[in-house]
């Protein structure tokens, strides 16, 4: 199984701040909503998808993703 390397739980609470729903956001930004659900699984979304939500909700990527720490497997160096 792949590690995933950014994870939305930011973006579905900033969601809920603003009282909107994933369809909400699929419709503002005219999302497919194949994207959403990859989100919705930590998958990997272009940058240009990322500012296509910041610019639609008024607010930083740190907002709505945060980048994970790599796992390191044992014995491995930094």
């Amino acid at each position: 199984m792949v590690t995933p390397a950014a994870s939305y739980k930011t973006l579905w609470k900033t969601l809920i701040d603003k009282d909107m729903t994933n369809q909400d956001l699929r419709k503002a930004t005219s999302l497919s909503s194949a994207t959403i659900a990859k989100m919705g699984r930590d998958g990997t979304v272009t940058t240009q998808v990322l500012a296509r939500i910041c610019r639609t909700l008024d607010c930083q990527m740190a907002d709505i993703v945060a980048v994970l720490p790599a796992n390191k497997e044992k014995g491995e160096d930094a």
